[in-house]
């Protein structure tokens, strides 16, 4: 699976894992080493996250039901609590920096292709 944004077409995310189920949803990315180049997560429902447990900062897209940007939060640091905004329906967690690199702002409509 893979992370568009829906206007330019641009690839934010490469290779998408989907954490659907409860279990999935509890891992994310906790005990991973570290997060491959182009990959991220895709956790859905969700309304917030934290990085306890994680060795690596990271960054998070926050999206609504119609997969509109509602938040973004750059490196977050291991053992941390995100940010809290409104609307959020599910989140991608992604390695840090790609949200300051692609410029992702909220606002924008982004889309997940199989």
């Amino acid at each position: 699976m893979k992370v568009l944004d829906e206007d330019t077409g641009v690839t934010i995310v490469e290779n998408l894992k989907p954490a659907y189920s409860f279990t999935k949803r509890l891992k994310g990315l906790m005990f991973d080493k570290r997060m491959q180049p182009q990959s991220g997560v895709h956790i859905k429902p969700c309304t917030s996250v934290h990085t306890f447990f994680m060795k690596f900062p990271i960054d998070i897209i926050y999206v609504d039901k119609e997969m509109k940007v509602v938040g973004l939060e750059q490196s977050l640091e291991p053992g941390k609590i995100g940010k809290r905004f409104k609307n959020v329906h599910s989140v991608i967690e992604l390695e840090v920096g790609r949200i300051l690199d692609l410029g992702i702002t909220v606002g924008q409509t982004i889309k997940i292709q199989q």
